[in-house]
C-alpha cells in the first residue's frame, strides 16, 4: 500500500487528451502533478505552464513519479508503459489499451509480476449515469441495446478509424452491463472507415446495435435498453436517464375517425453529475494509494479491443468490397 501524500502524478503525451489528464491531476485533493512529457516540447512547456508544473523528459520523470498517464499516440503505448512499470510507477494507459494484443498481454504480466497497478482509460465507464443504468438493469430481463456515438469531422489528427476511436468507448459500456460472453459480431463500413454500424450478440441472447460516426453535422451520444419489464434512454453527454414503464396502447374514436393513443408512465432517476475523467482519475488514484485493483483492467482492455479489432475488420472489408445485388420485382413471365 502506497500511503505517500500527496501522491506524485505525471502525464505523458498531452494533445487533445492528455492535457486534461494533466488538469484533473491538478485539481485533485492529495495529488501533486510532478510533471509532463511529450514530443512536442512548445506544447509540454504550455501545459506546464498553465498548471504550475515543469517539463521533462519521459524517463526522467518516471524517477519522480508514483503513478502515470499515458496519452502518446496508440502504437507507442506499449514502449512508453513497459518503461513505466519497469520503472515501479503505476499506469493508467488511455483507450484503446495497445495496437497489438500480444503487447498487452505482456503488459499485464509485466505490471503484475512489478506489484503496479494497471488501467485503461475508458472513460465512458466513469460517466455517473452508466453507474444508475447499471443499478437499473440488475432488477429486469434485457432484451437489446443500441448506442449511437456519432459527430461531425474532427479537428485533431487520428490515426484510428471510427471503430477503435470512438466506437470502443460503447463496446466497453456494454460489455460491462451485460457480463457476458460475445456469440457473434457483424458490421457494416462507409466513409473510408469514418462510419460504421455494428451488431454484437451475447450468449445470454441479449443483442446489441453499434454506430460511430465521424461524418455526423450532429453530436450524439446516447444509448438505450429494451428490456421485458421497461425501456431505457441514456444521454451520455447530458447525464440523464428516462425509464418508461408499463404503457398503455388503447384506440379511441374522435370525429368519427379512430385514432391509436399509447401512454407510458416515465421515471427520470437522480444522476449525481460530475466529470467523467475526473472520476476515472480519483478512482485510479485510491487504487494506488489503497493498493487496490482498477476498475477498468488490462484485460478489460483488451477485451473491448478484440471485438473493436473483429469489427473494424469486418467494417473495412464491406468497404472495400462491392457487390452488384438484383432484387426481385416479384413478377413472373
Amino acid at each position: 500500500m502506497n500511503t505517500r501524500n500527496p501522491l506524485a502524478a505525471g502525464v505523458i503525451g498531452v494533445g487533445s487528451m492528455g492535457k486534461h489528464h494533466a488538469r484533473v491531476y491538478n485539481e485533485l485533493p492529495g495529488v501533486e502533478l510532478a510533471g509532463v512529457a511529450d514530443a512536442n516540447d512548445a506544447a509540454a512547456a504550455e501545459v506546464a505552464a498553465e498548471y504550475g508544473t515543469g517539463v521533462a523528459d519521459a524517463d526522467d520523470l518516471l524517477d519522480v513519479v508514483d503513478l502515470v498517464s499515458i496519452a502518446v499516440p496508440t502504437r507507442f503505448h506499449y514502449h512508453v508503459a513497459s518503461k513505466a512499470i519497469e520503472a515501479g510507477t503505476a499506469v493508467l494507459i488511455e483507450k484503446p489499451f495497445v495496437s497489438n494484443p500480444q503487447h498487452g498481454r505482456e503488459l499485464i504480466r509485466h505490471a503484475d509480476d512489478v506489484g503496479v497497478q494497471l488501467q485503461v482509460g475508458h472513460v465512458e465507464r466513469f460517466n455517473p449515469v452508466v453507474d444508475v443504468l447499471k443499478d437499473v438493469l440488475a432488477d429486469v430481463e434485457p432484451i437489446a441495446a443500441s448506442a449511437r456515438r456519432l459527430g461531425p469531422p474532427v479537428s485533431r489528427d487520428v490515426e484510428d478509424d471510427v471503430v477503435i476511436d470512438l466506437m470502443i468507448h460503447d463496446i466497453d459500456v456494454v460489455c460491462s452491463l451485460f457480463d457476458d460472453d460475445v456469440a457473434g459480431v457483424s458490421a457494416l463500413g462507409a466513409c473510408n472507415g469514418d462510419y460504421a454500424d455494428a451488431q454484437i450478440e451475447f450468449a445470454g441472447g441479449t443483442v446489441c446495435s453499434l454506430t460511430a460516426s465521424r461524418v455526423t453535422q450532429e453530436r450524439i451520444r446516447d444509448l438505450s435498453v429494451t428490456a421485458r419489464e421497461c425501456h431505457v434512454d441514456v444521454d451520455f453527454m447530458d447525464q440523464s436517464m428516462r425509464i418508461y414503464r408499463h404503457s398503455d396502447p388503447s384506440y379511441h374514436t374522435k370525429d368519427g375517425d379512430v385514432r391509436y393513443s399509447q401512454e407510458s408512465i416515465i421515471e427520470r432517476p437522480a444522476v449525481e453529475s460530475d466529470e467523467p475523467l475526473k472520476r476515472e482519475l480519483r478512482s485510479f488514484v485510491d487504487c494506488v494509494r489503497e493498493g487496490e485493483t482498477p476498475r477498468i483492467t488490462g484485460d478489460d482492455g483488451l477485451r473491448a479491443l478484440s471485438i473493436a479489432n473483429e469489427i473494424s475488420d469486418l467494417a473495412s472489408a464491406h468497404g472495400l468490397e462491392h457487390r452488384e445485388v438484383s432484387v426481385s420485382d416479384g413478377s413472373t413471365t
